[in-house]
C-alpha cells in the first residue's frame, strides 16, 4: 500500500516589458513601470492509493477557462492527474495581467497569455514530480475587523481562515500551507497603481515561509465579489497590518490543528446552468445614445449622475487615474460603452438566456475546497458555509474561468455596479436575483456528494 505523497512546485509569472496590469480603470492602458514584487504560479499535488488532485493558485488578476483547459491538457500530457482533479485559482491581485481579457480594463497579450498556461503548467508538473511522503493537518479560525463590506452599509462580510498544512514524513518538517481567506487585493493597487504586485496575498504567503523555512505557502481568494481590507490600509504605515493580522492568525491556529485522513482524497467537477436575462432594448440605447451625444458635444455636464454611477463606485477617482483629466475619464466610459453595445448586439437575439460555467470539489478527510468561477458575494458564500457538512472548508472563487460578479438578490435589485456593469465588460447579459443561489445549491450538492461514504 502506498503511503500518502504530496509535492510543491513554483514558476514565475512575472510579465515582460509592456504587458497591461488588469482593472483599475477603462482604457487607461496602465503597462507596468517597476516589479515591487515577483508573480507566481505555485502548486500543490497530493495523492493517496486511489486520487490524486492538484491545486495551483496563480498571482493574476482572472483567468479565462480557455486558459484552464491548457493548463488541464498539458498537465495530463505530463502526468497521471485526471484533468477535472485539476484546480486552477487566482489570487485576483489587480497589480497582474488577466489571460481571457475583459473589456476595457487592460488588454491581453496573447503571447505572455500562452507562456503564463505553460508556467502554470509546469508548476503543477513539478510538484508532481516532487512527490514525497506527507501528512496533513487543517485549522480554522476567525480574524475579524480587517474587511469591510463595500456594496451595503454594516453589510456581512465573512472571517473564516483556513489553513491546511502539508508537512514531509522524512524529517515532519512544512512542506506546503494553504491559506484560504476573502478580501479584494488592491491595497498596493491604491498605493502602487503601476507595480508588478502580488498585493496582500503574496505578502501573506511570503511571511508563512519566513516563520516556515523550507514551506511554499499558497493563497486561495474566498469570496470577496462584496468584500475590501479596509480603505485605511492604502497607506505607507498601514500596508503591511493585513498580512500581517492574517498569516499570524494562520500560525497561531496551525499551532493546535485536527489530524486529516489521507485515506479520503476525492474530487469532483461539474457544468452547470446559471440563468441571466436578456438587456432590454432600453438598456443598450440609453447607453450608446448618451456615448454619442457626449462625444459628438464633447460634453462632461452631469455625468457623475449617468454613466458615472452606473460604471465605477466611486467616479471621482475614475477621473484621477486617467491624470486628473476629466475629459479623458468621460471619453473612456462613454468608448466602452459603444465597445460593449457593439458586441452584445452581434448576437443578441439568438444567445441563450443562461451561462454554463464549472464548479469543482476537493477533499482531504475533513478539508475540503469548492471553487466556482465567479466574483462571488458574501451573502452566498455564507449560505455554502452553512449547507455543506464538513468542519474545515474553503472557498476558491476566480476559479478555472470567469463570469464576472454574481451578486446576490439584494444588489441585482439595486442594479449595482457589480450587477448591472460587470455583465458589459463580461459581455454576457445580467445575472437575475436566483442566479446566486442556482449555484449555491450547485456548490453545496456538489461537495455534500464528496462527503459520502
Amino acid at each position: 500500500m502506498m503511503k500518502p505523497q504530496a509535492g510543491v512546485g513554483r514558476t514565475s509569472l512575472t510579465p515582460y516589458w509592456g504587458v497591461e496590469l488588469t482593472g483599475w480603470g477603462y482604457y487607461i492602458e496602465r503597462t507596468w513601470q517597476e516589479v515591487h514584487d515577483p508573480l507566481h504560479a505555485t502548486a500543490l499535488v497530493v495523492e493517496n492509493d486511489t486520487d490524486i488532485i492538484a491545486i495551483v493558485s496563480v498571482d493574476l488578476m482572472v483567468i479565462c477557462a480557455e486558459f484552464t483547459k491548457n493548463v488541464r491538457a498539458r498537465v495530463t500530457t505530463a502526468t497521471e492527474i485526471p484533468a477535472e482533479n485539476i484546480l486552477v485559482c487566482c489570487t485576483h491581485t489587480h497589480n497582474a495581467p488577466s489571460t481571457g481579457g475583459l473589456l476595457g480594463v487592460g488588454e491581453v497579450d496573447p503571447l505572455y497569455e500562452e507562456w503564463t498556461a505553460r508556467q502554470t503548467a509546469t508548476a503543477v508538473i513539478e510538484a508532481w514530480q516532487a512527490r514525497e511522503r506527507a501528512s496533513f493537518a487543517v485549522a480554522t479560525t476567525l480574524v475579524g475587523d480587517l474587511t469591510f463590506n463595500r456594496t451595503r452599509e454594516n453589510g456581512p462580510v465573512d472571517p473564516t481562515l483556513t489553513a491546511l498544512q502539508v508537512d514531509r514524513i522524512e524529517d515532519e518538517t512544512p512542506l506546503a500551507v494553504l491559506i484560504g481567506f476573502q478580501a479584494h487585493p488592491t491595497v498596493s493597487t491604491v498605493l502602487r497603481p503601476r507595480s508588478v504586485s502580488r498585493d496582500v496575498p503574496g505578502e501573506i504567503c511570503d511571511r508563512i515561509e519566513d516563520a516556515l523555512p523550507g514551506c511554499r505557502a499558497i493563497y486561495i481568494q474566498g469570496a470577496c465579489g462584496d468584500v475590501n481590507f479596509h480603505r485605511f490600509y492604502s497607506t505607507e504605515d498601514r500596508c503591511a497590518e493585513p498580512a500581517q493580522e492574517v498569516a499570524k492568525a494562520a500560525l497561531k491556529a496551525l499551532q493546535n490543528p485536527q489530524t486529516l485522513d489521507p485515506s479520503l482524497i476525492s474530487a469532483g467537477s461539474r457544468r452547470v446552468q446559471i440563468p441571466t436575462r436578456r438587456w432590454t432594448q432600453e438598456e443598450i440605447d440609453v447607453d450608446r445614445l448618451e456615448a454619442e451625444k457626449r462625444l459628438r458635444e464633447h460634453d462632461i455636464t452631469g455625468w457623475r449622475e449617468t454613466i458615472g454611477r452606473v460604471m465605477t463606485n466611486r467616479p471621482n477617482e475614475m477621473v484621477s487615474r486617467h491624470g486628473g483629466d476629466e475629459w479623458k475619464a468621460v471619453a473612456a466610459m462613454c468608448r466602452f460603452n459603444l465597445e460593449w453595445t457593439d458586441r452584445i448586439l452581434q448576437d443578441f437575439d439568438t444567445r441563450e438566456e443562461s451561462v454554463e460555467t464549472e464548479i469543482q470539489a476537493l477533499r482531504i478527510g475533513d478539508f475540503g475546497i469548492v471553487s466556482n468561477s465567479t466574483e462571488f458575494f458574501t451573502t452566498l458564500a455564507l449560505k455554502v458555509r452553512e449547507e455543506v457538512s464538513l468542519p474545515h472548508l474553503m472557498l476558491a472563487c476566480y476559479a478555472n474561468g470567469r463570469i464576472g460578479y454574481l451578486p446576490d438578490a439584494h444588489d441585482v435589485q439595486q442594479k449595482s455596479y457589480a450587477a448591472y456593469q460587470s455583465p458589459k465588460y463580461c459581455n454576457q447579459f445580467p445575472f437575475t436575483e436566483e442566479s446566486g443561489l442556482v449555484m449555491v445549491q450547485g456548490m453545496t450538492k456538489l461537495m455534500n456528494s464528496l462527503l459520502l461514504p
